[in-house]
């Protein structure tokens, strides 16, 4: 992809994505003023759907006519559940570190056993689904221009102002304490950006999301501190691992043009 193409894509996206979610927030904001719209309503789930699956959308389609993607080639990274066993026991071991204080003085807040199983199947729609935006396509192209940890830092930037839309349009946005969020965020940037830089795979950045999200939800208890710092070891991992060699990127670049 040439340095023009780059840059202009890079800003649909942006614009695309953010644009769309922007859009529902601001739709969402006049229908508060006659009906309630959050994740409780009928309208609300729709908004919702309509911005969480807007850095899927533009994802997809800049991947298909920017990157030249066929769009079976796209579904089929999605499910592409044949990776190496090595690849399945990094995602693990960042979800090990990811999890590690509530491991130790936490538990599990669960009524049956299926529930996370459900949770799972909804995280893949309601978060794993973003991987096609965030790493498949905008940080991928990112690192043609920029290093990993640059790329990482202006994703976790776009990401988090996505997010705090998302949760304005869920109706969960009074709720949300900032800090920890953001620090948790910026982990999880590095811990996809750094799974994808490995393994080239959507299908584990999808999964990883995925079972984020369950345990974050499922999970209780843990010392702050402990998280904190596991936290600090996976950016530190994260970015041993993610980094890819001079050499490497010119390869994928050279693929691309």
């Amino acid at each position: 992809m040439d340095v023009i193409d780059r840059n202009k894509a890079l800003q649909i996206y942006l614009i695309g994505t953010l644009g769309q979610i922007g859009l529902v927030c601001l739709a969402v904001f006049l229908s508060r003023r006659v009906v309630a719209v959050d994740y409780t309503t009928p309208a609300g789930m729709m908004a919702i759907a309509l911005g969480g699956l807007s850095s899927a959308l533009w994802g997809t389609v800049l991947s298909v006519k920017y990157k030249r993607k066929e769009l079976s080639a796209v579904l089929m990274d999605f499910f592409g559940v044949l990776q190496r066993p090595g690849y399945y026991l990094l995602v693990f071991l960042f979800l090990f570190l990811d999890f590690f204080s509530a491991i130790l003085g936490g538990g599990i807040a669960i009524e049956v056993w299926y529930t996370p199983i459900i949770l799972f199947l909804k995280a893949l729609v309601f978060g794993g689904i973003e991987e096609i935006g965030w790493r498949y396509f905008f940080q991928l192209v990112l690192q043609e221009r920029w290093n990993y940890v640059a790329s990482t830092l202006c994703t976790f930037v776009a990401w988090g102002i996505w997010h705090f839309a998302y949760f304005y349009v869920e109706g969960t946005l009074s709720v949300v304490d900032p800090v920890p969020f953001l620090f948790g965020l910026l982990t999880n940037c590095f811990i996809l950006s750094a799974i994808f830089n490995v393994t080239r795979s959507l299908w584990l950045c999808v999964m990883a999301h995925a079972l984020i999200n369950v345990f974050s939800q499922i999970v209780v208890g843990g010392d702050a501190c402990v998280a904190y710092v596991c936290r600090g070891i996976i950016i530190v991992l994260a970015i041993v691992l993610g980094r890819e060699k001079p050499d490497v990127m010119k390869n994928n670049n050279d693929q691309e043009t």
